[in-house]
């Protein structure tokens, strides 16, 4: 082999040993101190995102408040129009001048003039009915664009006061890591290794979380259509029906919905489901729970309580925005019509789910 050969298998080998540093990164076993520091580091870097989000939700609601105090501007002034021909048309009436339109209708000499007179005095009564319709009419219009405004002034307000408190929660955050950094054996060891595991949960681990959750979502659709198919899995006590789903039954459902879940299992315990598992250098554990809600209609809710993400619990910002993003819901009136869900209890190895019969 001559020497330019064992040059360029020498540089690709580098090469390779560069990218897979950078794309798989391998992340020996952090002290309690260091993975208290990188959990934070990631906690700053999701609450960044969470600023960005709310920041550019405040933008937006602020154009809304300014296009709909312009409009309520334009609107006003319309009304003072409305009110001086509604004003006009009410002094007519007051001043009797209608009444006194109607005796010369009354007093007609033909029927001829008759019916001329009285399909004026008409067309005057519809064209006063017009104007007062009109203001009334704008008037609400203007009262709704009002209330608009106020709440719209309302949710700038509380939306300022949540971009606040989290850009004093990622200081106080940065403060702890740069203090945890400065005292370490190590700084420059353990600041390569934050820049990694940032790299990594932005480039590998948001994709892949979000396309597991987002599998997660679809698999609950076909979940009443599983529990129809399921001997024994509903049972009917007067108006009560109690779904009990297995443990078993359920990973077997969502191992058939996707591969994704071969890698995963999903646990039922005292008032909580636990989902544990690893897929090549991802290791994930979610921890969460049921509620029943009726608002915007009856649904049996999942909630994230921890997510936990190769051994960095990330912070609530995320998990909130995996529960708006994706919709890991059960809908009891897609299984039975006419049924309410009342109960939903989590206990060892079994998911419990109390019904009852409404016909509202």
């Amino acid at each position: 082999m001559n020497t330019r050969i064992k040059i360029a298998i020498c540089t690709l080998l580098t090469l390779m040993v560069v990218l897979t540093s950078i794309y798989v990164p391998t992340f020996a076993a952090p002290s309690p101190e260091e993975n208290q520091i990188l959990q934070d580091s990631l906690s700053i870097v999701e609450i960044d995102h969470e600023i960005e989000r709310i920041s550019q939700e405040q933008q937006t609601l602020l154009q809304r408040q300014q296009e709909l105090r312009s409009s309520l501007a334009d609107q006003q002034e319309q009304m003072n129009l409305q009110r001086k021909r509604a004003g006009v048309v009410l002094r007519s009436y007051y001043m009797g001048e209608r009444d006194k339109l109607l005796s010369v209708v009354l007093g007609a000499k033909s029927i001829k003039q008759l019916l001329s007179l009285y399909d004026y005095y008409l067309l005057l009564i519809s064209h006063d009915q017009d104007v007062l319709q009109e203001y009334e009419s704008n008037y609400q219009f203007m009262r709704k664009t009002e209330q608009q405004v106020a709440q719209a002034t309302m949710e700038l307000e509380t939306i300022k006061t949540n971009l606040l408190a989290q850009r004093q929660r990622i200081l106080l955050l940065q403060s702890r890591v740069n203090d945890g950094v400065n005292a370490s054996e190590n700084p420059e060891t353990l600041r390569k290794l934050i820049g990694e595991m940032t790299a990594y949960w932005e480039n590998v681990g948001v994709y892949e979380v979000n396309k597991h959750f987002k599998a997660l979502a679809q698999a609950m659709q076909d979940l009443p259509q599983f529990i129809q198919q399921q001997q024994g899995a509903m049972v009917t006590n007067g108006k009560m029906i109690t779904i009990s789903i297995r443990e078993e039954e359920f990973n077997r459902f969502l191992k058939s919905e996707s591969e994704l879940f071969n890698h995963f299992n999903f646990s039922f315990v005292q008032d909580q489901i636990v989902v544990e598992g690893q897929q090549g250098t991802m290791k994930l554990r979610v921890e969460g729970h049921y509620t029943v809600e009726n608002e915007p209609k009856n649904s049996i809710l999942f909630h994230v309580d921890r997510l936990v993400f190769n051994g960095l619990e990330l912070p609530d910002t995320t998990r909130n925005k995996l529960e708006k993003d994706f919709d890991l819901g059960f809908y009891p009136q897609q299984l039975i019509s006419y049924v309410k869900a009342t109960e939903v209890h989590a206990l060892k190895g079994i998911l419990e789910v109390k019904l009852e019969l409404s016909f509202k």
